[in-house]
Parts: structure tokens; sequence; C-alpha cells
């Protein structure tokens, strides 16, 4: 009887555990503060920085743009004559906002059949995975937040074609990805101590 309840118990413990690391962080425009409240994703992240080259600022301020750290996040809905629910407008979803073809490619690419898009271990990986290849691609370096964020909302072939030029509502989104990383790398530069310790 007493291992049954240890058992359950245990598992009752595993899955909550599960459940607060996809909760969204607290302070989500701090990036101290959010790894301070989940060192996995700090020890996670360093990990994928150390395989893909980098740093943390960039692709957390993509991150937020894309999900505001919202594990199940999803695009908005589309409707027909303003009222009927017409799906999704794309298949975009999780931390990242990845689609799920593009996502299938990095799990082609890496090997990695165990991602999940809802996952922040998988995702931050994926997005310091797509800027390595916006930075074979085409040449943009992975501590330009502004162009690193075209190509991962453009694509690469269409950051290549400009296909973001004529997009003016875009170039003020990266702008404020640029913004938003050079926040987070002035706040990393107070607490990298601190992180270093976890």
């Amino acid at each position: 009887m007493f291992q049954k309840l240890t058992l359950i118990l245990m598992v009752v413990l595993l899955l909550s555990a599960c459940g607060t690391s996809k909760r969204q962080p607290a302070n989500i425009n701090n990036v101290c503060e959010i790894f301070l409240e989940k060192p996995r994703w700090y020890k996670s992240a360093k990990r994928s920085v150390k395989k893909w080259g980098g740093n943390l600022h960039v692709p957390m301020a993509i991150i937020y743009q894309e999900s505001s750290f919202k594990a199940k996040a999803r695009p908005g809905r589309k409707y027909l004559l303003g009222f009927i629910p017409a799906g999704r407008k794309s298949n975009a979803y999780g931390y990242s906002q990845a689609l799920k073809s593009t996502w299938a490619d990095y799990e082609k690419a890496t090997g990695n059949a165990w991602a999940s898009r809802d996952d922040f271990r998988s995702a931050f990986d994926f997005v310091l995975w797509y800027m390595d290849q916006s930075f074979s691609r085409n040449q943009v370096s992975k501590w330009n937040a502004r162009d690193q964020y075209l190509n991962y909302h453009e694509g690469q072939g269409g950051f290549a074609r400009g296909t973001h030029l004529s997009k003016q509502w875009l170039l003020s989104t990266a702008d404020r990805v640029g913004a938003r990383a050079a926040q987070f790398a002035s706040q990393l530069s107070a607490c990298d101590a601190k992180l270093q310790r976890l």
C-alpha cells in the first residue's frame, strides 16, 4: 500500500513539474528574471549557444516577439463574414511559432525526432538553428537581431528577394525585436555572474 502511494505521489509531482516548466514566466520583460525563475531554460539555452554559436539575447528577443514565452501560442483565427470561425491564419505553434513544414526541416536536419514546438529547450534550439541557416545563406550576423528576425519571418529566400522591404509594419516589428535584443543583452551583462551559478 505504501509503495502504491509513493508511486502515485511521484507521478503527481512529475506531472506538476512539467506543467510548471511550460507556464509563462512572471516577468517576460526581464531576461534575467526569466532565467532565474526557470534555470533549466538557461542551461538548455547555453547548450544550444555552444552548439550553434551566437548568443542568448537575440533568440530570446525573437521568442518574445513570436509568443511572449507562451508554450501553446497560436496565431489568431480567421473569420468569414466577420464572425464565422474559419481556422487559423497559419499552423504556427509554440514558443517559436514555427510552421509545421519548417519544424519538420529542423527535425530532419538535426535528427531530433523528440523535439516539440511547445518545449522551450526545443524551441530555443530551433531558433538558433534557423539563425545559423540565415547566417550561412544570407550572411546575417547572429548578433543582428533586426535582420535575423526578418529572415525568420520571411524565410531566407524571401529575405534574399527583399520581400520585407515593402512591409513597413514588418520593418517596424523588426526594429522592436532589435531594441528588445539590446535590452536583453544589457540585462544579461548585469546578471551574468548570478546566472553562472545556476
